[in-house]
């Protein structure tokens, strides 16, 4: 291990981020480019901390599914109500896997389902219960708090591509107001730089707050990716790291800089070190990754370090 990326391995990956990193930002040569143009995009779940057995927010989601049903037994006859119920969460799973695969038949009622846990609450009064589902939850397989499931390397690479004058992005499929209450502590990030899905938003005069409306205004994944980087940040990045088949189309974003490094997480660690290995939901991403040079950071190989310490 090394002062630099300490908790990566000296490998072929390690090497092309940091050689990637000198080359731009060498005053004068040939691949510079100006700090202000140093814009990096990460994922999030999967890339930036684990999503098995599922994402982060749908373990808060189920709470409050089953306290709605609790309330209104008569939404435990649909979806996804029923499988937060009856524990059976093999439909969830299956739901987000579908969606992987170009699959959607069940997002509609996955969604709905999202949209109406928030519907009518302000934005002040969800960030205080994310950020209390936060200080609270315990990582279902690992036991720990979330704070200790982030990976370390990539919290490393963070900070390494800071301090080398880059501006670094949160974006993800994920909702945009369920990372921003943990993002600044878990990674450093301000709330200002996660892009991520939105819920409908209106503003109630009345009581001068911003409420949720029980729908979505946009979902922030695969090819919609590319478009939110542009509105938010107004430049095309020059990295992009993601992990999974909704992550190519902002890879591919990334490599339309003169210079760029398009890196893509692969969980393939089998020697229990807490991160499940898989494939599902990443096969697309995998395939593209010779086509279009992805730099393919492997969990087992790569990492010599998963977790933040104890």
């Amino acid at each position: 291990m090394t002062d630099q990326l300490p908790s990566w391995r000296d490998t072929a990956s390690r090497a092309a981020i940091l050689d990637f990193v000198a080359a731009v930002t060498a005053e004068g040569g040939p691949d510079f480019v100006p700090a202000d143009a140093r814009v990096a995009v990460f994922d999030n779940d999967g890339t930036l901390w684990t999503e098995k057995p599922m994402p982060t927010q749908l373990h808060y989601l189920l709470e409050q599914w089953k306290a709605a049903a609790a309330a209104d037994p008569a939404l435990a006859d649909r979806q996804p109500y029923r499988a937060a119920m009856s524990g059976d969460l093999a439909w969830l799973g299956e739901a987000i896997d579908k969606h992987y695969s170009g699959d959607d038949s069940d997002l509609g009622a996955l969604i709905a389902a999202v949209a109406e846990s928030s519907a009518g609450a302000s934005v002040e009064d969800y960030e205080a219960s994310v950020a209390a589902f936060y200080r609270d939850a315990r990582h279902l397989s690992l036991g720990s708090s979330y704070a200790h499931t982030v990976y370390q390397p990539m919290v490393e690479l963070i900070r390494f591509l800071e301090a080398n004058g880059f501006g670094v992005y949160i974006v993800s499929g994920g909702d945009r107001d369920f990372m921003r209450p943990m993002t600044q502590d878990y990674y450093g990030i301000p709330a200002e730089r996660v892009v991520g899905t939105g819920m409908g938003l209106e503003y109630d005069g009345d009581d001068n707050v911003v409420r949720y409306t029980p729908k979505l205004a946009f979902f922030d994944d695969g090819p919609e990716k590319p478009v939110r980087i542009w509105m938010r940040v107004g430049r095309r990045p020059i990295l992009a790291a993601g992990n999974s088949n909704g992550d190519i189309p902002m890879l591919r974003f990334a490599q339309g800089s003169p210079r760029s490094l398009s890196v893509l997480i692969h969980h393939d660690d089998d020697t229990d070190r807490g991160d499940a290995p898989y494939d599902k939901g990443a096969e697309q991403a995998l395939e593209a990754a010779s086509a279009h040079g992805f730099t393919v950071v492997s969990v087992r190989d790569d990492w010599a370090q998963v977790f933040p310490s104890a």
